[in-house]
Formats: C-alpha cells, sequence, structure tokens
C-alpha cells in the first residue's frame, strides 16, 4: 500500500456544527453523494449512493464527539478497492473560530489514489459550504 491521502479544509463553523454534517444521515447527504446511510456508533453501518450511481460502504470504526469519525469505506463491485477495504478518518481541529477538517484515506492502491483524492477535494468543498448554513446543490460529482 502506499502512503495515505491527507486532505484539509477550513470551515468557518465550529467543530460541533461541522461533526453534525458528519454523522447526522440527513445533513450528510446535503454535501455527500445522492444519499447517504450512517450509523454513527462504532459497529455501524456506513453507505453513499454516489452521483455516478455507484455505492460506497463499509462500516463506523470510531467516533468522536465532536472530534472525529472514522470508517471503513470501498466500493460495491469494484475489484481493487471493494467495501470495507479502506480506512476514511475525519478529524475536526478548532481552528479560531473555525474548524480544520483533516480527512486522511489509508490502505488505498497508488492507482486508486488520484479519484479519491480529486473525490474529497470535491466533497470537503461540499462540506464547507452545507455546513455554514449555504446549499451546496445537487451533487455532479467530483469529475
Amino acid at each position: 500500500m502506499s502512503e495515505p491521502i491527507l486532505v484539509e479544509r477550513h470551515v468557518q463553523a465550529p467543530p460541533t456544527a461541522v461533526f453534525e454534517y458528519l454523522v447526522d444521515p440527513e445533513l450528510l447527504s446535503k454535501w455527500f453523494g445522492q444519499s447517504c446511510t450512517l450509523q454513527g456508533v462504532p459497529g455501524g453501518e456506513f453507505a453513499m449512493l454516489s452521483p455516478n450511481g455507484m455505492t460506497a460502504s463499509g462500516e463506523v470504526v470510531e467516533v468522536v464527539d465532536g472530534r472525529k469519525l472514522s470508517f471503513t469505506w470501498g466500493w460495491n463491485g469494484h475489484p481493487s478497492v471493494p467495501p470495507g477495504s479502506t480506512l476514511v478518518e475525519i478529524e475536526l481541529v478548532p481552528d479560531g473560530a473555525g474548524t480544520l477538517v483533516r480527512l486522511t484515506h489509508s490502505e488505498l492502491d497508488l492507482g486508486s489514489q488520484p479519484i479519491h483524492r480529486t473525490g474529497w477535494l470535491h466533497y470537503l468543498n461540499r462540506l464547507a459550504t452545507a455546513a455554514t448554513g449555504g446549499d451546496p446543490g445537487a451533487d455532479p460529482g467530483a469529475g
């Protein structure tokens, strides 16, 4: 495996507000894919339907209230990144009146990294819009 992907984005909202957009399925669905399922407890289900019709799925690994969410990740039917085969960790770091969102995606093969990096940049931008009260609109996908 190669080095993890690290993507960071500053959000003009406190960590507690941003955290709700990670763990509340209704709020999560506003910025992440077409629809989402998340049971916010370790072992809980995670799934995201992307704009291209593919579904990513896994399970929640860790939830630290207001500070961190981690879950396994993979694509249904994908030969090199199957469901639950990689790990996504999202940390929320207080930064003045806002939050530094630090997303680390590990255990990806080198060939899968570019598209995932592009996707996470896309989605963290949508999170920043949603968590500050804006409407990111329908998700066009990261392509």
